[in-house]
């Protein structure tokens, strides 16, 4: 039953999303929508964690499974595709690597933010690992 419960909230929030997305004038998708609303509703604490945190986790754990169909309907159109396969491949690579460096830049910056308390969080010496990276870039607690 809790995951029912769980399910239910990501559904609701999700369909809020979307219809935001048939009542307001921009081309936004529904889903974008649902993420920021789901993301208002976790920041602001309507929603907590540990009311969705097992279904979304199992959620993201299927996620490669929820892209077959749309890798098999890719294959109807490889003629079409194969025309343009190398601009696509390169933009996915280089796409990929600057999502990736970007992300890492992004998490390490937080990282060293928090352990210096500059963000305002809470420092929390009890965390290991994050004293073990912070050390390793020279950012710990000495």
């Amino acid at each position: 039953m809790k995951y029912l419960k769980q399910f239910g909230i990501i559904i609701v929030i999700s369909l809020m999303g979307e219809l935001l997305n048939e009542l307001l004038p921009f081309s936004v998708p529904g889903s974008i929508y649902g993420l920021l609303l789901m993301l208002l509703a976790l920041v602001t604490g309507v929603v907590k964690v540990s009311q969705v945190k097992e279904t979304s986790s199992f959620l993201l754990d299927i996620m490669p499974i929820l892209f077959i169909p749309s890798t098999v309907g890719l294959m109807d159109y490889f003629g079409v595709l194969s025309e343009i396969l190398v601009p696509v491949l390169l933009v996915c690579i280089v796409g990929t690597a600057l999502v990736m460096g970007i992300t890492g830049v992004v998490t390490e910056r937080i990282i060293l933010a928090r352990s210096s308390n500059s963000m305002g969080f809470v420092n929390n010496d009890n965390n290991s690992e994050e004293q073990d990276f912070l050390e390793e870039r020279g950012g710990g607690n000495e």
